[in-house]
Parts: C-alpha cells; sequence; structure tokens
C-alpha cells in the first residue's frame, strides 16, 4: 500500500535554523516521515526574492540541509533535497502563473505586508509571485498534507484553488492537498520581546535560541529571558507572555503537560526554572549541533546524498510536469 505523500520545505535565510523551526517544523516533520512519503526541500529559489551574497546563500543551503538531517530528517526515510537541483520546480511555476489571477496573487497578506514595507521600487516580481511557486512546489509531488505555519495557510489555499482550477480546465491532473496547521502551543516567541515571534531575521541575536549556538551561549540566553515581576511559573499567554514562552519550549522539547511542569515549579523562582529549562535546551540540541557540524565537515559527502535524493526528488516532479505539458497542448522533444 502507498503511503499518501507530504511536502514541506524552509529557506535557507541563516546560518543556523532557531528553535522555533525546530519545534514547529522539523519535530513534526521527524514524526510524519513515520508514516508518509515525504519530500522536504531547502527552499533556495524562494530565497532569491531577498538581496543575497551567492558564496553565503550556497553555504546557507549545505547548513540548512545539514540540520535537516541532524535533527532526524533521514535522507533514507524522506527525500530531503535542494529546491533549485529540480528545474521542474520553476517551470511548474511558469504554468502555473499563466492560471493565477493578478488580483488573486495581490491579495496574499505577506506580500502586502512586505510590499507596503519596501515600497513597489524595493518589492520585486519574484516576490509577487512567491506563492505561484510554493503552489509548484507542493503540486509537483500530487502531496496529500502540507504542515506549515498559520502564516502560511494562504498560500497553501491558493495552491488548492489553482490545482482545482487547473483540473475543471484541463482534466484530472494535480492532487488537491490538505494544509496541516501547526498548533499555536508550537509558536516560540523571542526571548527578549516574547510578544513577538522568534525569527532568522531578528534584530537582536539575544532573544533567539540558534541550534548551532555553543551550549553555553544557549544556556545564557534562557537565563536572560523576559519574565515578570509574580515570580509564578504559570502559563498565562496575555499577563505572562515570557514565561509561557519559556513554558511552551519546555513542553515541546520534554513531551510533558504544561501544567505538570507548572507543579513540578510552584513555590519556586524563575531561576531555578531557567536552570531546568537551560539544561532541556543543551540535551536536545547538542546532538543535533554535533551532527549537524559533522555533516558540514564533509561537504562532498552532503552534496552526494543530497544529489541522490534531488535525483529521486526530479524522478516523481518530472512525471507531473510531462504530465502538465500534455494537457496544456506544448509540443514536446522527441
Amino acid at each position: 500500500m502507498n503511503k499518501p505523500r507530504l511536502y514541506s520545505g524552509m529557506q535557507p535565510s541563516a546560518d543556523s535554523l532557531q528553535i522555533g523551526n525546530y519545534i514547529g517544523a522539523l519535530m513534526q516533520w521527524r514524526d510524519l516521515q513515520e508514516s508518509y512519503q515525504a519530500f522536504f526541500s531547502v527552499v533556495d529559489l524562494h530565497a532569491l526574492t531577498q538581496p543575497n551574497d551567492p558564496a553565503e546563500l550556497r553555504a546557507k543551503t549545505r547548513r540548512t540541509a545539514a540540520q535537516y538531517i541532524a535533527a532526524g530528517i533521514e535522507p533514507a526515510k524522506s527525500t530531503l533535497y535542494v529546491q533549485s537541483h529540480v528545474p521542474a520546480h520553476a517551470e511548474l511555476a511558469w504554468v502555473l502563473s499563466t492560471v493565477t489571477g493578478f488580483g488573486e496573487a495581490g491579495r496574499m497578506t505577506q506580500f502586502k505586508d512586505k510590499s507596503s514595507r519596501y515600497g513597489s521600487d524595493a518589492t520585486s516580481v519574484g516576490l509577487f509571485t512567491y506563492p505561484v511557486l510554493m503552489a509548484a512546489d507542493i503540486l509537483l509531488y500530487q502531496t496529500d498534507i502540507v504542515p506549515v505555519g498559520d502564516d502560511q495557510k494562504q498560500h497553501v489555499e491558493l495552491t488548492r484553488d489553482l490545482a482545482e482550477r487547473f483540473n475543471s480546465r484541463f482534466g484530472k491532473t494535480f492532487q488537491v492537498p490538505m494544509p496541516v496547521i501547526q498548533q499555536d502551543t508550537a509558536r516560540i516567541y523571542d526571548l527578549q520581546s516574547p510578544t513577538a515571534k522568534m525569527s532568522k531575521s531578528a534584530e537582536s541575536d539575544a532573544g533567539v535560541l540558534w541550534l548551532l549556538d555553543d551550549p553555553a551561549a544557549s544556556a545564557k540566553k534562557i537565563m536572560r529571558a523576559v519574565t515578570d515581576s509574580e515570580g509564578a511559573v504559570r502559563y498565562d499567554r496575555e499577563n505572562k507572555p515570557g514565561v509561557s514562552n519559556l513554558l511552551v519550549i519546555f513542553a515541546a522539547l520534554t513531551g510533558r503537560q504544561i501544567p505538570a511542569i507548572e507543579d513540578e515549579f510552584s513555590g519556586r523562582g524563575y531561576g531555578d526554572f531557567k536552570k531546568a529549562l537551560a539544561e532541556v535546551v543543551v540535551t536536545e540540541f547538542g546532538p543535533v549541533r554535533e551532527r549537524a557540524l559533522a555533516l558540514l565537515d564533509d561537504p562532498a559527502e552532503l552534496d552526494r546524498v543530497l544529489a541522490a535524493n534531488a535525483a529521486k526528488a526530479e524522478e516523481v516532479a518530472d512525471r507531473t510536469l510531462a504530465a502538465v505539458y500534455d494537457k496544456i497542448g506544448l509540443l514536446r522533444r522527441v
């Protein structure tokens, strides 16, 4: 029996992934790869919508892939590859752009937010068509489910619309995917600004826990995390965002329920709680960091693994693309 298919990806936008990526995506992917035929991509074409130094982009792409593997995304179980290694992504994106309405693309919330921030002259056409490329990423693999954060839900809804529109015009071609939205409890906030989502592009490094951080640096950041003056370890997202954020991290990394953690630290100060959390984070990240750095020490072997997986991805993607080209009437090369 064939397993249902899953697709997800992440941009290589920093030298290290952060704990929000780990809890919100990688831990979920690691579990899902056991019951799905999973395709995971380092989406380097998407990264081109922002200015990049070419050498840095190549390095970040390798580092992101190494951290996927180190976090438990096993190339023997999942198809883990670099997006640009499979040309069908860009080819299908062009076809889908011809069935996407201009107004439809312009209504995407992320595009509106970023274009209003940067101004029209600094906003690229690539940023405008970003969701169409994301739709191509998903539809190439006849994907059943797409695990995404809430901020990407609108893009998956566009993907579904495009799949249904294409199927209606040209006959059944694409599987219509379903989004699987991460739970709000998996959303991690900045340690210094606990009302803002933790981000790889944060202005300050002090509030971000990086997977490749030195363990002592991670522990120091946790000990310095913003809390409040009450002194009680309890979850209250509205009134105690700092402590609530730390509780979410503790629960996610240990598999424990938040009320059990609250009970353990009842009547104890934030210092004890933070020390315990620092130990949890260092214990969890230590092996991930060690394996990622080992992979990066042998870039030729890492590149070989990525190439082999790209070949597997290409086999599936090219079948879909050939069917699309046949449906829309392109003359194929003999």
